[in-house]
């Protein structure tokens, strides 16, 4: 049975024709002429490493934040560059001052490597790591607001929250927490990972403190690009987890943030300056821009999900508004173990190897649930979901057997 086709615009990037690739939710994928700018970069930076770094990178860098400081909605001086949304936490995390007893407040969806980092900085401090449940399935975004500043306290010195849950695949209602937890003298950590090029972004407005996103997902960029935004009043107290020249730098023309961040050590700017073409790759791809292409992934989330949950019989874990691009299913439970290294849930490996599908199966352990996720972008077509549906269907009733 040949392949359902990903759409026209899969001819944008270099993705295997011979898989039915339905997660870029996990790395993203980078079009090709974004692919070629970055050779370009790197092709001139070899030719002259002195030039390039020296002398022109910190004007680019400054361009390229311009830029996405305003797509982002802030001030450009109020953004740095980080490799990833897990190293915009842990250098936040790590540059805080706490003390015994004090507590850090997340839920239990909070991305495993993020919620890593928050009980190490907990433990090293004697500090508490406080975490309000979120059910699963759930019936509308205020039982998260409502859960989360319940488990405020007058010991709370901060709150970590995704913005886009990874294993449940939820927009949070992070504009009522973070005002809720203000009132209170509570500042926010937002683990943005999927949430630029995915929602809309406007961080000056929200108020929040810290927040942090990756843009090599949803806005397709290299590998290894990602923002961190610490809002101006916060900026003194929080330093890059390697420090270098700009810690002692005598410079006036430049914030201690911006020296601190904008060079931490010899590494490839190269992502960071291809932000721009990803931004203006992704505008052009439909008229309405990329307000539209987020619309698009949207409707795809929402229909593939549906199809989903018809195939295997359990019904939408959360209402729709809730979801960006990302969608979670509740699929049978299963006493197959999962498979190490990486921890696969069997089913994950019979997609790939029967039916060529390339999409995550995760255990969500609080509570413990076997949950299919999607995560469609515009060369993905109700095709492939069809196909995805069909296959699942055929693998569970086989597990059924068993």
């Amino acid at each position: 049975m040949p392949l359902p086709s990903p759409s026209p615009f899969a001819r944008h990037w270099d993705l295997d024709p011979n898989v039915v690739f339905l997660n870029h939710g996990s790395f993203g994928a980078c079009p090709r002429v974004v692919l070629e700018l970055q050779q370009t970069l790197r092709a001139e930076m070899e030719a002259e490493p002195v030039r390039f770094v020296h002398r022109e990178v910190e004007g680019r860098l400054d361009a390229a934040r311009a830029e996405l400081a305003a797509f982002v909605g802030c001030a450009a001086d109020d953004l740095a560059f980080v490799a990833n949304a897990t190293m915009g936490v842990n250098t936040v995390l790590r540059s805080l001052p706490l003390c015994p007893g004090d507590e850090l407040l997340t839920t239990d969806h909070e991305y495993n490597a993020c919620r890593n980092a928050l009980d190490f900085v907990a433990g090293k401090a004697g500090a508490r790591v406080v975490v309000a449940p979120i059910p699963f399935p759930l019936q509308s975004p205020q039982q998260v607001v409502d859960s989360v500043l319940a488990h405020a306290t007058a010991r709370t010195k901060l709150c970590l929250l995704d913005h886009v849950t990874s294993p449940t695949g939820l927009v949070l209602p992070i504009a009522p927490i973070v005002a809720g937890l203000r009132e209170r003298g509570i500042e926010t950590l937002i683990d943005g990972a999927h949430a630029p090029g995915m929602v809309p972004l406007e961080l000056a407005r929200l108020g929040v403190a810290y927040y942090t996103g990756n843009c090599h997902k949803w806005l397709c960029t290299p590998k290894g690009s990602a923002l961190l935004y610490v809002r101006a009043d916060r900026q003194a107290a929080i330093r890059p987890l390697s420090i270098s020249h700009g810690a002692n730098s005598t410079r006036t023309d430049r914030s201690r943030f911006r020296l601190e961040f904008d060079f931490t050590g010899t590494d490839d700017p190269t992502p960071f300056l291809c932000v721009p073409a990803a931004l203006r790759f992704l505008g052009g791809l439909l008229p309405g821009g990329i307000p539209a292409l987020q619309a698009h992934n949207h409707e795809l989330a929402v229909q593939g999900r549906a199809r989903l949950c018809a195939a295997v019989g359990t019904a939408a874990p959360a209402p729709a508004a809730m979801l960006g691009s990302l969608a979670s299913v509740v699929l049978p439970a299963s006493h197959e173990p999962t498979v190490p290294p990486l921890g696969l849930d069997p089913l994950q490996t019979r997609l790939f190897e029967r039916h060529h599908i390339e999409v995550p199966v995760m255990r969500w352990p609080q509570p413990s649930l076997r949950l299919l996720r999607i995560s469609p972008q515009i060369y993905n077509t109700t095709a492939q979901y069809e196909h995805l549906a069909e296959a699942t269907a055929e693998l569970l009733r086989g597990e059924a057997r068993r």
